[in-house]
């Protein structure tokens, strides 16, 4: 009898550990309402009579991040501006006269058309070779309006074959053409990657008067995410700026005559921008989301900048109680008492963006019912206090695309919204 005793006491003790396990992993309730900065920002919108999924721009944020990349930069480099990342020309135009730049990278076809013919005084540099229809369509197409492409515009150029087609052309249109190439780094996704093929491209240039070396792209950007692990990550920081040396020497090495205009020796980006000081090859750098800071762009190098870029999306339905559809109440049940942080529920306006909620603090997507381009449902414990019409914020995991999904951009500025900004159309 005692036996028995024992035994039901074991297990019974047993029973009661693995239920006490089982409630401390269970997670805690959290959430919370709007803080200041979204609360007043919800606000704001309200009153303003928006009722649509809103990009939201606060621009002095913008310029407080602007000014720390300037402060940083210090005049030792030129800074490019990204436009696919900034893809609005109000914005850019700020960011220019913020920067002291009229320099911009651009990455399609229509945007450099409308770039140039919009902005016709801008220095602009390709992020990526096209193919030379592309070129030749822009120069079929343009029409004069004071922005000189011989000048202004340098084609980024990758391989001996591209520059073949670009020489033939320049012959076509009978009118010089400036070619920038693109060198491999480290990131591996193209570029020059031999000594050897540089000096054939180098070669190239020389035979030809209708071509025009205009400088170096090197993009590094992966260096930062090479794990630090065994200082892998120093390496490939140093290999990249070796490697961009190297093909500088040998440029310079090769008898090309060396234009009046200065040279271009591009590197960096958002991510790399802080590891430049003007003491390597390359004399400018690149910037584009650093400026807004999606959250793609939170990394140790960027922590002194502050997200700048906000959806903005109404409250369609709340409820502080979940009901999953017909036939899965059983497993939104379980979902729920497991987890009281997806017992309440809103439905947003639009949804299933390249983003995060952000504010109030505490939603989530729905594991159960997966995203909604029309209807996004995102669960949390209830002590977000949402009700239809506010505002749910949601923080881009990156900027080019992003910000042309909501039409005109809404400019918040010293706490109002200050004017409409539009966005470039999105084009490929």
């Amino acid at each position: 009898m005692a036996t028995t005793t024992r035994r039901h006491f074991l297990i019974g003790a047993g029973a009661a550990t693995v239920a006490a396990g089982v409630v401390a992993v269970r997670p805690g309730v959290h959430g919370a309402p709007h803080q200041a900065y979204f609360a007043h920002l919800n606000k704001v919108l309200k009153d303003a009579g928006i009722g649509t999924p809103t990009l939201v721009l606060d621009l002095d944020r913008v310029r407080a991040n602007a000014q720390r990349i300037s402060a940083h930069i210090g005049g030792r480099m030129a800074l490019r501006l990204v436009n696919k990342s900034l893809p609005c020309l109000l914005l850019l135009d700020e960011l220019s006269k913020q920067c002291g730049t009229n320099r911009q990278m651009v990455f399609s076809l229509p945007y450099l058309q409308l770039l140039t013919k919009e902005r016709p005084h801008v220095n602009v540099l390709l992020g990526k070779p096209l193919p030379v229809a592309a070129a030749a369509a822009y120069y079929r197409e343009r029409t004069a309006n004071g922005f000189e492409p011989a000048r202004q515009l340098q084609w980024l150029i990758d391989t001996p074959e591209r520059l073949a087609q670009y020489r033939n052309l320049a012959h076509e249109l009978r009118t010089p053409i400036q070619v920038n190439i693109e060198i491999d780094v480290g990131l591996h996704r193209g570029g020059v990657n031999s000594d050897d093929t540089l000096r054939h491209m180098a070669q190239q240039i020389k035979e030809e008067p209708l071509l025009r070396w205009a400088g170096l792209m090197g993009y590094d950007a992966h260096t930062e995410k090479v794990p630090a692990l065994a200082g892998n990550r120093q390496r490939a920081r140093d290999h990249a700026k070796a490697r961009y040396k190297e093909s500088l020497d040998v440029m310079l090495g090769s008898g090309l005559m060396i234009p009046i205009e200065p040279l271009t020796f591009n590197t960096g980006g958002s991510p790399t921008y802080r590891l430049h000081d003007g003491t390597g090859a390359a004399n400018e750098l690149a910037v584009g989301s650093a400026v807004v800071k999606p959250s793609d762009f939170d990394t140790p190098l960027l922590d002194d900048l502050l997200p700048a870029a906000f959806i903005a999306t109404p409250v369609i339905k709340a409820s502080d109680h979940f009901t999953a559809p017909y036939g899965a109440e059983w497993a939104s049940q379980a979902l729920q008492w497991w987890d009281p942080n997806q017992r309440a529920s809103v439905f947003t306006y639009g949804g299933n963006w390249l983003a995060q909620p952000v504010s109030p603090e505490g939603l989530s997507n729905s594991g159960l019912i997966g995203k909604s381009s029309n209807q996004q449902i995102l669960v949390g414990s209830g002590l977000q206090g949402l009700q239809p019409d506010d505002f749910v914020f949601f923080r881009p995991t990156q900027s080019e695309a992003v910000l042309q999904q909501f039409g005109d951009i809404a400019v918040l500025e010293q706490g109002r919204l200050s004017t409409r900004w539009p966005a470039f159309p999105a084009m490929a």
